[in-house]
């Protein structure tokens, strides 16, 4: 009987209890634990967007100290405060006249396409000269990203403040240069200084035409919006017996090229004012970019393969424009036929304009061939 009992309880010692799971093999755990960082990194990007917690990165994954008191108030606050009110809180406004910092670069990679920077580049004039295409034509360079509205900033918005003009711009990315254009920029007298004062090493582009073909071409666009101005003719002279030209109108007035460039060179050195012939831009539009090309330091990827000239328009258009894969012309608005002027007066216009272009060529180093 002893014997027995004494056999009962060894079996029931001896039996296996309920059963554990096995311990999850080495791979496993490597996995989860590497699932565990990604998840920690991620969350902390995520916070790092909102501006809360810059310091996370080493507490979680160092096991840094906690900050000292000022620097987690500059930090902001702690991840546990709850998403929804670094959501809803409003953003701190910058001083009128400070200039807030650019987008963090994970600001930028979360937003999926670069920050917005101010303008490395600009088309400063002149109105009629041809900016629209060589703008159209060099936004095709994947390199180059510009404002399509002309931003009138140095003009006429100047007192909005260079944060509301770097808000304007595209998002680029890292080797993309920011560009806009804006024709009047060249005939104002502030315009100068204020783009040297946001950066003296912006590159100035200017698109010159013959002055009589641009100012016929100015007054064709007035015509088109105001049909009942008077004639050109009239327009022209201040007193026609006499063949005093009116250089108080701004058609006659922009053509005076150099006059203008002489406030620029008050700021900028020459080397850094590159002048496009809108005659070749229409006639060889290839070389013309490759000049834009080379002056902005970006490789040559607009050629002639590129465009094809539109009969109809009398000037060139693009087999592909940007983002596109169909052929783009400028719109109707371009390439308006112009009025028939009396020759006379277009003789006298070229009188009046000769020495300032001979002046033109000699502070540029090209003779554009107008006369």
């Amino acid at each position: 009987m002893g014997h027995r009992l004494s056999c009962c309880r060894r079996r029931r010692l001896d039996a296996p209890g309920p059963p554990q799971p096995p311990p999850p093999p080495a791979p496993v755990r490597r996995k989860l634990l590497l699932l565990l960082i990604m998840l920690v990194l991620w969350l902390c990007m995520f916070y790092s967007c909102a501006g809360s917690c810059a310091a996370l990165p080493g507490l979680v994954l160092l096991g840094a100290p906690p900050p000292p008191p000022a620097a987690a108030a500059a930090a902001g606050p702690p991840p546990g405060t709850g998403l929804s009110k670094l959501l809803l809180r409003a953003p701190a406004k910058a001083p009128p006249d400070e200039l807030p910092d650019a987008p963090s670069p994970i600001s930028s990679f979360f937003n999926g396409s670069g920050s917005k920077q101010l303008p490395q580049a600009v088309i400063i004039g002149v109105k009629k000269g041809g900016t629209r295409a060589l703008l159209e034509f060099l936004r095709v360079h994947p390199d180059v990203r510009a404002v399509g509205a002309e931003p009138h900033f140095f003009d006429r918005n100047y007192e909005r403040g260079l944060a509301w003009y770097r808000d304007l711009m595209p998002r680029t990315l890292d080797g993309q240069i920011t560009m806009e254009k804006t024709p009047s920029y060249f005939v104002t007298k502030e315009a100068p200084a204020r783009i040297s004062a946001m950066s003296k090493g912006t590159k100035l582009i200017v698109v010159v035409r013959d002055p009589v073909t641009r100012a016929i071409s100015d007054y064709t666009q007035t015509l088109s919006k105001k049909p009942d101005i008077p004639t050109f003719e009239s327009l022209t002279f201040k007193n026609r017996t006499t063949g005093l030209i009116d250089t108080s109108w701004s058609a006659i007035q922009i053509g005076i090229y150099a006059k203008h460039l002489e406030n620029w060179l008050l700021y900028f050195p020459i080397g850094q004012i590159l002048f496009v012939s809108g005659e070749r831009l229409i006639s060889d539009p290839a070389g013309e970019l490759g000049r834009v090309q080379d002056f902005l330091g970006l490789k040559r990827i607009i050629t002639d393969k590129h465009f094809y000239f539109n009969k109809t328009k009398g000037f060139p258009c693009l087999k592909k424009a940007e983002g596109s894969s169909k052929p783009h012309c400028l719109g109707k608005t371009k390439g308006r036929p112009h009025p028939e002027i009396d020759q006379e007066v277009v003789q006298r216009l070229r009188d009046f304009y000769r020495p300032f272009n001979m002046k033109f060529y000699q502070m540029t180093g090209h003779d554009f061939g107008w006369d």
